[in-house]
């Protein structure tokens, strides 16, 4: 979704502020746990943990698990990535702990406010100086050394402080939205069971066939569809331009469009033509993620050509029973998310084969049930993508304040 943006314009006047290293006003603080256990540390953290462009660490492993680390933080402290500086991952931590070797703890001196050390580093300049003066080849790392001799402006401490004010309201109003767009995610599922299938234990649905009254049939997906397969299972010649070949990444459930920003391939028309023989998709089928993130499902609502690899599976509805905008509700619900992936075999190359999807079954409605249902999940998602909306405009503006100040 395309945002506008409000862009605010700070009244700056910064004649008295001071050209500063980053190493005059940042220290690393080397300091080494042998034993965590007997130094009361509970929190272990790795570059897992920290979410790229968010500046609150909000995870991390509890000691009970093994680990080799030994690098110590404390709360106030940023934990920056610097191994791949490009991930863009520095977060604040609120409470003490041990690090992995691939993360530079940031602590600031006394000319610095520890308040204001999180927003230098989430700038773009500081994250591009990085990458600039990493060295390596597959997972490039950047030494503090290199990074001390980055330079920017530095206001006397009151501004300092009327800065970090700002600053950190408008990351608290970026805050609450995110816990009002979470409790909306976290609504819908539960307000749509209890409207329209309190009662079915749905459990017991996902192991077999089971009668309520009449009002819905529970039926296989092999049932309610004309057809179940996947794409090819053959690696085709990709080109620099050309159709499109789709894998898990690309779906964007409840959406138009596929997402062809985080990745993608193309192969060359003649190759298409050649694989659509098997597998067309069309405007009204339903796609489905049988490896990486297994349940993954979004209906074909574009003309666009493009084909499908192995990994996702096609499913072409018999519309006089399902409406597909029901069946793509059903099956990115959690239950039903959970129970692809059990149906899958074990391992991390884990991958749903089409017997156990065919076998799947849903509770089958009237049509009229399933367009209330649909309707009702309609009007919820545009409540949700207003809030989603507000909540980047909101970051957007925020990244725009941090980079005007520094």
């Amino acid at each position: 979704m395309e945002v506008m943006t409000e862009k605010l314009e700070l009244q700056l006047d910064k004649s008295t502020w001071k050209t500063v290293k980053f190493g005059d006003v940042v220290k690393e603080p080397k300091e080494n746990c042998k034993d965590p256990l007997a130094e009361g540390i509970e929190h272990v953290v790795g570059l897992e943990h920290i979410t790229s462009g968010d500046i609150h660490l909000r995870n991390s492993a509890s000691i009970e698990e093994s680990t080799t680390f030994t690098k110590k933080f404390s709360k106030g402290d940023v934990l920056f990535g610097r191994r791949r500086a490009y991930l863009k991952k520095a977060a604040q931590s609120n409470f003490d702990g041990i690090c992995s070797g691939d993360i530079t703890v940031f602590r600031a001196k006394p000319n610095l406010l520890p308040e204001l050390l999180p927003f230098i580093v989430n700038n773009e300049k500081f994250f591009d100086y990085a990458v600039k003066h990493s060295a390596g080849g597959l997972s490039p790392r950047v030494k503090f050394k290199d990074l001390a001799n980055f330079e920017f402006l530095l206001p006397p401490k009151a501004e300092q402080a009327r800065i970090a004010k700002l600053l950190w309201a408008m990351d608290e109003l970026i805050e609450r939205e995110k816990e009002v767009f979470s409790k909306i995610n976290e609504n819908y599922e539960s307000r749509v069971y209890q409207e329209f299938f309190d009662g079915i234990d749905f459990n017991s649905v996902l192991k077999g066939r089971i009668k309520k009254n009449g009002v819905y049939k529970y039926m296989a997906l092999g049932e309610i569809s004309t057809l179940v397969t996947d794409g090819t299972h053959k690696t085709p010649n990709y080109v620099d331009s050309g159709i499109p070949f789709l894998s898990t990444v690309n779906l964007i459930p409840f959406t138009d469009q596929f997402n062809f920003k985080s990745y993608v391939k193309h192969i060359s028309l003649e190759e298409h033509l050649a694989l659509t023989k098997r597998c067309k998709p069309e405007i009204g089928d339903l796609l489905i993620s049988k490896c990486g993130t297994i349940g993954r499902c979004q209906v074909v609502r574009t003309e666009m050509e493009f084909s499908i690899f192995v990994g996702l599976a096609l499913v072409k509805p018999i519309l006089s029973i399902i409406n597909i905008d029901y069946l793509e509700i059903i099956f990115n619900t959690n239950i039903y998310q959970r129970r692809m992936e059990l149906l899958a075999p074990g391992g991390t190359r884990s991958t749903l084969a089409l017997a156990p999807l065919k076998s799947l079954v849903v509770p089958v409605p009237s049509m009229e049930l399933q367009n209330k249902i649909v309707e009702k999940y309609r009007n919820m998602l545009t409540v949700a993508e207003s809030m989603d909306s507000k909540i980047l405009s909101s970051q957007s503006l925020q990244k725009s304040i941090i980079n005007q100040v520094f």
